[in-house]
C-alpha cells in the first residue's frame, strides 16, 4: 500500500514538474471532462460525445493529442510564426510572412472581441490540448507547452496553409533583404510537384437508386493531413468527418441533414497592388489619387534557432492601406490585399457543420469567410449545389487582375464584398450531377453548368484540368448511382492525360530519323505496348509504367523551353506546348531513357506499375521515411496531373528504385443522405500515428485497393463495434 501510494505520489510530483498548470484549471478540466465520453470503434475512429458544443471540441483537441500530438503542435508552430524557433534560421521569413498578416497580439485581441459562445470554444480548444499534456508528462513539446485560445484564430479555414501559403516566402527575402528576386525558378519547381486539390461529386435524387441525395468526399492533400472523427453534443451538434490536425471543426464532412465537400478554389480572392514609393523628410509616402499617404511601418523582432541558442533578429515592415508590402517589381512596392478576417472564418468554418440543409448552409456562407474553397453540396431533401469560392472582392473589371494593378489608382480599390448570390454557382442541375475537381466551373453540371459569359472574369479564372474531363465523362455515362457506383467512380482508372501524348508518340515514332540500331531492340516493342493501352493504370500494367514515366521526363524537358516570365496553362495547355516544342526523336529518345533506366533499376523494363507505384508507412513521424526492403503495398491509381480522380503523388526517395506515395487520397467518404445517413469511408495508414497501433496500418489494404469502411454515425451501431470507451485522462 505505502509502495502504492509513493508511486502514485511521484506520478502527480512528474506531472506537476513537466507541465506547470494551476489547480484552480486542473479543477475545471476534470469537471468538464465528466460531461465528455470518448468512444473508439473498432477502426480506432473517437466519436466524442458532449452535453455542450465546447465539451465536444475539448475531447476532438484530447483525441487528435492522443493521435499524433506532433502534427497538433506542429500546425500551430508553423500559423502562429515560430517556426523558426524549431527549425532555425532557415525559416525565418516564413516567419515573417506569417506575422505580417496576423500577430499575436491582433490574435488576442480579436480572442476578447469574439462572440461568447465561439470564446467558449476557443477556451475549450486550449483547454482540450492543454489537459492531454497535463495527463502525460511523457509528452516533450518542441515549443508549444501550453496552448492558448486565440490560437484558432491564425489558423480558422482548414484547407492546405490557407491562401497566405501562396504568398511567396523567397519574394519576401529578397525584398527585406534588398536583393533581386527571380520568380522564374521557383514557378519551374512548383511545376514538378504533385498538383494539390481535391474531388467533389454529389447526386441528385433522380440519379439515384434511393432517391436520394449522394455526395463523394474525396480531398487530395499530403497524407495524415487530417483525422477521421465524429463530435456530438446535447446542443445539436453531430458532425462526421475530416478534421486538421489542431482544428476542432469538421472539415470536409456531413451530419445527419447535409454533407460539404471543399475543392481548392483558383478564384481570384486576392491582389497585388503596384506602389509608388516617395521618400521625403526621411519618411516614406505612396501615392493614391494625387495624393501622398504615409507608409506604415512596424518592427517585429523574431527568434530563432542555432544550435542551442535562441538568437534574435529584427525586421521592418512596411503596409499601405492595401496590406503588407511581400515584393518589389520594377521599381514599384507590391502590396498584396487578402482576406483577414479570422473571426468570420472560423466562425463560418464551425457553424456550417450544424447546418440544417441548403438555405441553412447558404445562410452561414454569408459570413464570407470561406476565401481558399469550392463547395460541393448535398443534403437530405435533395438538393444538391456548387459554390465557387465565397469570399470575393468585388472589382472593376477595366482592369486586369490576373496582374498586379496600379495602386495609385482609387479605381483599383476593392468595392466591398460580392454578396453570395453573386458567386458562380449551381443549383439542383437538370443533368443530376455536380463536380468539382479544382478546374473550371463552367463544366461542374455538363450542359446545365453556369455560363461563364455571365460573370466577371476574376470570379473563375481556373482552367480545365484532366481530372475534370475524366468526372463529366464517369458521371455522364452512369444514370443511376448508388454508394458502390459512386466509389467505382471515383476510382475510374482512365487517364484522360495521356489522350494526346501517347498519339504524339506514336507518331514520331513513325518519323524519327536515327538509325535503328541506335535505339534499344525493346523500343518496338514497348511502342506496341503503348499503342495496344487502353490508358488505364493498373496495378498490373506495364503501359502504365511507361507513359507515366515518358510523361514525365518529356514535360521535364518541354520546361526548359518555356519562355522566360511566361507559363501555358499546367495541364491541357501544357500538354499542347510539350507536343510542338518537343521533336519526334526526342520523343522517342525519352521512351528509349525509360527503358533503359527500369532495365537498369529493376531487371527488365517491363515493369508492372504495381511493382514501382507503393504505398508504405513505417514510422508515422511527419517526414516518413520509405525502404525498398521493408514491406510496402502496391499502388494502381497514379498522380493526378493524368487525370487520375484517384489521386496518388508518389517518387523515389534517397536509397529506393520504387516509388512510395505521400501525397493524394487521404480521407475519402461516400454518403447518402436519406431518412437515416448511410456513409463508407477509407484514410491513408489508419487513425493512428503510433506504430505500435493497431490502427497505424489497418484501413492500409483498404485505401490501395479502393476499398471502404462502414460509417458507424448512429449510437446503437457505435455501441455495436466499440473497442473502448472512456473519458479524457484515463488509461
Amino acid at each position: 500500500m505505502r509502495l502504492l501510494l509513493f508511486l502514485l505520489g511521484l506520478s502527480c510530483a512528474l506531472t506537476a514538474a513537466a507541465q506547470p498548470f494551476r489547480g484552480d484549471e486542473i479543477a475545471r478540466w476534470r469537471e468538464q471532462v465528466s460531461r465528455i465520453t470518448i468512444t473508439r470503434d473498432t477502426w480506432g475512429v473517437p466519436h466524442i460525445y458532449g452535453k455542450t458544443d465546447a465539451d465536444a471540441v475539448f475531447g476532438v483537441l484530447y483525441t487528435q493529442c492522443e493521435d499524433d500530438f506532433d502534427r497538433v503542435e506542429m500546425n500551430y508552430i508553423d500559423a502562429i510564426g515560430r517556426l523558426a524557433e524549431v527549425e532555425g534560421e532557415a525559416a525565418l521569413y516564413h516567419d515573417l510572412r506569417a506575422r505580417m498578416f496576423l500577430d499575436s497580439a491582433q490574435a488576442v485581441a480579436l480572442y476578447q472581441k469574439s462572440p461568447s459562445w465561439m470564446r467558449k470554444l476557443l477556451d475549450a480548444f486550449a483547454d482540450g490540448a492543454n489537459y492531454y499534456l497535463y495527463t502525460h508528462p511523457v509528452v516533450k513539446p518542441k515549443l508549444i507547452k501550453r496552448f492558448k485560445p486565440w490560437m484558432p484564430l491564425m489558423f480558422s479555414e482548414g484547407s492546405i496553409g490557407g491562401n497566405i501559403s501562396s504568398v511567396s516566402v523567397e519574394r519576401i527575402k529578397a525584398f527585406y533583404t534588398n536583393q533581386k528576386f527571380t520568380s522564374q525558378v521557383e514557378e519551374r519547381n512548383k511545376w514538378e510537384r504533385e498538383p494539390m486539390g481535391s474531388n467533389g461529386f454529389a447526386i441528385a435524387p433522380a440519379k439515384s437508386a434511393t432517391k436520394n441525395a449522394l455526395l463523394l468526399i474525396n480531398p487530395h492533400t499530403s497524407f495524415y493531413f487530417r483525422s477521421e472523427v465524429q463530435m456530438v453534443s446535447k446542443a445539436g451538434l453531430n458532425a462526421y468527418g475530416a478534421v486538421t490536425w489542431g482544428q476542432f471543426f469538421i472539415y470536409q464532412g456531413f451530419n445527419e441533414n447535409c454533407g460539404w465537400m471543399h475543392t481548392s478554389s483558383y478564384a481570384d480572392v486576392m491582389d497585388e497592388y503596384l506602389e509608388t514609393i516617395e521618400k521625403k523628410d526621411n519618411a516614406l509616402y505612396y501615392q493614391h489619387g494625387g495624393t501622398l499617404r504615409p507608409v506604415q511601418v512596424s518592427t517585429v523582432s523574431l527568434p530563432y534557432r542555432q544550435g542551442n541558442k535562441m538568437l534574435r533578429k529584427s525586421f521592418t515592415i512596411y503596409k499601405t492601406h492595401h496590406g503588407p508590402i511581400v515584393g518589389e517589381q520594377d521599381g514599384k512596392w507590391i502590396a498584396l490585399s487578402m482576406m483577414n478576417d479570422p473571426i468570420n472564418a472560423l466562425a463560418q468554418s464551425y457553424l456550417r457543420t450544424k447546418a440544417k440543409g441548403y438555405a441553412s448552409y447558404k445562410k452561414v456562407m454569408k459570413l464570407n469567410g470561406n476565401a481558399s474553397n469550392n463547395t460541393v453540396f448535398a443534403d437530405r431533401k435533395g438538393n444538391i449545389a456548387y459554390w465557387h469560392g465565397n469570399f470575393m472582392p468585388r472589382r472593376n473589371t477595366a482592369f486586369d487582375w490576373s496582374k498586379p494593378v496600379d495602386g495609385s489608382n482609387p479605381e483599383t480599390d476593392w468595392k466591398g464584398l460580392h454578396g453570395i448570390d453573386d458567386i458562380v454557382q449551381v443549383l439542383n442541375p437538370a443533368t443530376g450531377w455536380i463536380q468539382n475537381c479544382n478546374a473550371t466551373p463552367f463544366t461542374v453540371a455538363g450542359k446545365n453548368s453556369p455560363a461563364k459569359s455571365a460573370y466577371p472574369v476574376y470570379m473563375a479564372p481556373d482552367a480545365e484540368n484532366y481530372r475534370g474531363i475524366n468526372a463529366v465523362r464517369v458521371l455522364s455515362r452512369r444514370s443511376v448511382f448508388t454508394l458502390d457506383t459512386l466509389i467505382a467512380a471515383a476510382f475510374d482508372p482512365y487517364l484522360a492525360g495521356f489522350e494526346e501524348l501517347i498519339p504524339a508518340l506514336l507518331k514520331a515514332s513513325e518519323t524519327a530519323v536515327d538509325n535503328p540500331e541506335d535505339q534499344p531492340r525493346e523500343l518496338p516493342e514497348a511502342i506496341e505496348t503503348l499503342r495496344a493501352w487502353n490508358k488505364a493504370y493498373g496495378r498490373n500494367s506495364v503501359a502504365t509504367t511507361l507513359a507515366v514515366l515518358w510523361g514525365e521526363k518529356i514535360q521535364r524537358l518541354a520546361r526548359t523551353r518555356v519562355p522566360a516570365n511566361e507559363r501555358p496553362d499546367p495541364f491541357l495547355g501544357f500538354t499542347a506546348f510539350t507536343i510542338s516544342n518537343t521533336s519526334p526523336q526526342e520523343k522517342v529518345n525519352a521512351l528509349a531513357e525509360v527503358l533503359g533506366e527500369l532495365t537498369r533499376d529493376f531487371g527488365t523494363w517491363k515493369v508492372a506499375w504495381g511493382e514501382m507505384n507503393r504505398f508504405q508507412r513505417l514510422t508515422g513521424r511527419i517526414q516518413e521515411t520509405y525502404d525498398d526492403s521493408k514491406p510496402s503495398i502496391p499502388v494502381g491509381f497514379t498522380s493526378s496531373a493524368w487525370g487520375s480522380l484517384a489521386a496518388f503523388g508518389a517518387r523515389t526517395y534517397p536509397g529506393t528504385v520504387k516509388r512510395y506515395g505521400s501525397v493524394g487520397n487521404s480521407f475519402v467518404a461516400v454518403v447518402e443522405f436519406g431518412d437515416r445517413v448511410k456513409a463508407r469511408s477509407v484514410v491513408t495508414g489508419g487513425s493512428s500515428s503510433n506504430p505500435k497501433s493497431s490502427h497505424f496500418n489497418d484501413q492500409s489494404p483498404l485505401y490501395c485497393n479502393g476499398q471502404f469502411k462502414d460509417v458507424w454515425f448512429y449510437p446503437e451501431d457505435v455501441r455495436k463495434h466499440v473497442e473502448r470507451t472512456y473519458r479524457p485522462g484515463q488509461k
